[in-house]
């Protein structure tokens, strides 16, 4: 399928879902309040936690937003990180939900929050969107890749390309949430490919969870390996290290 034929039925397909949410009595994800068409009433989304000044390329906190010394001394591959929320309660949860529970209308939730932050960062550039890929294994145990659903609701209201297809995860690894943050990078070494010429073109590689962003350094690589510019993390939320 085509990247615009790709894109209209996401698009038709959004519409027939907001359609069917609208019509629907809504309740709050969090608080089960009757929520006026949100999935996460007005009150609870003031407590959801916000990013503070953060490095702009690896999204940990810094004072005033100024880009980390590790980032200074050792570039990522990657160029920028967007983050709507810190992964702390209750974020964690809807994110759960959504991940591993099927709460797949969170999906349009997760964008419009990436969207809202992107909005507040004039130097993101990215022209291509692109899902974090999971493995085969992986994606037929879950029934989807969260991470996709979210970058089609974004390719949906941006009107940017999503690329669909010869982007892939090659070696399915142990859970990077089950290993310690010092094994990450060993972990998903070579996982990803790419068949796609990617020359001159800035893509924004979108996601759930950013946690040592070892997953996303190693996907970046792959992409530059392939022509890419420049990469932007786009995640929904941004894990802090122990103690940060």
């Amino acid at each position: 399928m085509s990247n615009f034929l790709a894109n209209a039925f996401d698009s038709v397909r959004h519409k027939a879902l907001e359609a069917a949410r609208l019509a629907l009595p809504q309740r709050c994800e969090l608080c089960a309040a009757p929520s006026t068409g949100d999935l996460v009433c007005a009150e609870c989304a003031r407590d959801l936690p916000q990013p503070g000044p953060a490095c702009p390329v690896c999204a940990l906190p810094t004072p005033s937003g100024m880009t980390c010394g590790r980032c200074l001394a050792h570039p990522p591959p990657f160029n920028a990180t967007i983050t709507a929320f810190v992964y702390a309660f209750p974020v964690d949860r809807l994110i759960h939900a959504f991940k591993y529970q099927g709460r797949l209308a969170l999906a349009e939730w997760c964008a419009r929050a990436l969207l809202a932050a992107r909005a507040g960062r004039s130097a993101s550039v990215a022209t291509r969107i692109v899902a974090l890929p999971l493995s085969t294994e992986r994606q037929r145990e879950r029934g989807y890749n969260q991470a996709a659903e979210i970058a089609r609701v974004v390719a949906s209201e941006t009107g940017m390309n999503m690329i669909n297809r010869g982007i892939r995860r090659v070696r399915a690894s142990p859970p990077q949430a089950a290993l310690p943050w010092s094994e990450r990078a060993k972990n998903v070494r070579g996982a990803f490919e790419c068949d796609v010429d990617l020359s001159g073109l800035a893509v924004a590689v979108i996601d759930d969870v950013m946690t040592t962003g070892a997953s996303l350094a190693e996907f970046a690589k792959t992409l530059k390996g392939r022509g890419a510019t420049r990469v932007e993390n786009w995640v929904v939320a941004r894990t802090l290290p122990p103690g940060g």
